[in-house]
C-alpha cells in the first residue's frame, strides 16, 4: 500500500487513467510518426481539469498539489505516454509563472494555459553550452518600456505547439545573471524552427526556437532582473523529482507486462517463464523497483510538504533514470527478438528511457550536485 496519496488523488488517478486509455493511447503511433501531438487533446485535457494541476483555482486550475501532478506524471508513464508535453506544460511552466508572475501576468496566461488553449514552454538550452546556462547568449537589451531579444534556443520540448516561451536571457553578455523573459509565438521576429528529429519520444513535437530582434513589453518579464538564474535552480528539485516518478512507473508497469509476456511466450516447449534465470532476473528487477518506488514516493512526501531539498531532488533523478535504464534493459532481454520491435511497448520505453540520464541535468551534474553536500 502506498500511503503518500490521499482519496482525492486516487479519483484524480481514476479519471486520468480514463483520458489517457480512450484519448492518447489508440493514437501514439500515429502521433509518433508525424513527430507533434495535435493541440486538440490539449483542449480535450484542459477541459476536465487534467492540465495545470497545481494551479490555483482562482487561475482557472484545478488548485491541487504535487501528488496530482505525480497522479498524471505516473499515468502517462504507464503507458509509455512520455512524448505528451503536458508534464512540461503543466509542472514546469506554469508554476514558473505562479511563483514568480505579477497578478497581471497569471490572469493573462494562466486560464488559457489551464484549459489548453495555450500551450507554454521553458526555453533555456542553447546550441553549445550544454548544463552550463551561465554561459548562454541570447541576449535582452532594454529599449523604453520594451525588451529587444535576440538569440536561439534548441532542443524545447513542446517547440512546435508552443504559444508562450518562458526565455532565459542576458541583459549583459559579459555578465553570468539572467533574466526570464516571456515571449508570446505571434511576435514579429520570433520563429520556430523544424521538428527535430530524436532516437526516442518520437511524438514529442521538439524544436529549436529563433529571436530576432523580437520586441518585447517590460511587463513580460518574469520576476525581477538579473534573478532568473535563481528562479530556474529553485525549480529544479521538484523538475528533477519527476522524472524520478516517471522511472518508477514506467518500470513497474513494464515489470508487470513482461511477467505476462513470458508466462505466454513459449520457448523449447515451456513458458519462458518457467526458467529459473527467468525467475531469477524478474525478482532482482521487482527488488530493485521496490526499493526504488520506496525512496521515490518518500521524495515525493517530501514535495506535498515542502521539505524537499537539492541534494535530495538530484538523488531521485540520478537513481530513478539511471535503475530506468538499467531494469529496462533487462526486460527487454526476456522478450528476445521481439524486444527489439517497436510494436513492443518494451522496445519503444527502453529507447525513450535514455533522455532521462540526459534531461533535467546530465547524471554527472547530479553526483556534483550530491557531491557538495558529503
Amino acid at each position: 500500500m502506498r500511503t503518500v496519496f490521499r482519496e482525492d488523488h486516487e479519483l484524480f488517478r481514476q479519471q486520468a487513467r480514463r483520458f489517457i486509455e480512450s484519448e492518447i493511447v489508440p493514437h501514439l503511433p500515429d502521433w509518433e510518426r508525424a513527430g507533434i501531438v495535435p493541440t486538440e487533446i490539449w483542449r480535450k485535457a484542459g477541459e476536465i481539469g487534467l492540465l495545470c494541476a497545481t494551479v490555483p483555482e482562482e487561475y482557472g486550475g484545478a488548485g491541487g498539489d504535487f501528488g496530482h501532478s505525480a497522479v498524471m506524471i505516473e499515468e502517462l508513464a504507464r503507458v509509455n505516454a512520455t512524448a505528451i508535453g503536458f508534464t512540461t506544460h503543466s509542472e514546469i511552466v506554469a508554476p514558473y509563472i505562479v511563483a514568480y508572475g505579477s497578478e497581471e501576468q497569471k490572469q493573462r496566461w494562466l486560464p488559457r494555459m489551464a484549459s489548453g488553449e495555450l500551450i507554454g514552454v521553458i526555453a533555456m538550452s542553447e546550441p553549445g553550452i550544454g548544463s552550463d546556462l551561465r554561459s548562454m547568449r541570447t541576449s535582452a537589451t532594454r529599449d523604453g518600456g520594451d525588451y529587444i531579444v535576440n538569440g536561439q534556443k534548441t532542443f524545447i520540448t513542446n517547440g512546435g505547439n508552443a504559444g508562450l516561451m518562458i526565455t532565459a536571457t542576458k541583459l549583459d553578455p559579459k555578465s553570468k545573471d539572467l533574466t526570464l523573459i516571456c515571449v508570446e509565438e505571434d511576435r514579429p521576429g520570433f520563429s520556430k524552427g523544424k521538428l527535430l528529429e530524436k532516437i526516442g519520444l518520437k511524438g514529442q513535437d521538439t524544436s529549436e526556437l529563433f529571436f530576432d530582434n523580437v520586441r518585447v513589453p517590460a511587463e513580460n518579464r518574469l520576476g525581477e532582473e538579473n534573478q532568473g538564474f535563481r528562479y530556474l535552480t529553485h525549480q529544479l528539485a521538484w523538475e528533477r523529482t519527476i522524472i524520478g516518478i516517471r522511472a518508477a512507473a514506467s518500470i513497474e508497469a513494464l515489470l508487470a507486462e513482461t511477467i505476462q509476456y513470458t508466462r505466454d511466450r513459449l520457448v523449447f516447449g515451456k513458458p519462458v517463464f518457467d526458467f529459473q534465470n527467468t525467475r531469477f532476473k524478474l525478482a532482482e528487477v521487482k527488488a530493485q523497483a521496490t526499493m526504488l518506488r520506496v525512496f521515490v514516493d518518500d521524495c515525493l512526501g517530501k514535495a506535498m510538504r515542502f521539505e524537499l531539498t537539492a541534494e535530495v531532488g538530484a538523488m531521485c533523478k540520478l537513481l530513478g533514470s539511471e535503475l530506468q535504464g538499467k531494469l529496462l534493459d533487462e526486460l527487454l532481454q526476456l522478450h528476445g527478438g521481439y524486444g527489439f520491435m517497436s510494436e513492443y511497448k518494451i522496445g519503444r520505453s527502453w529507447v525513450d528511457a535514455r533522455v532521462a540520464r540526459i534531461y533535467g541535468g546530465t547524471s554527472e551534474i547530479m553526483k556534483e550536485i550530491i557531491s557538495r553536500s558529503l
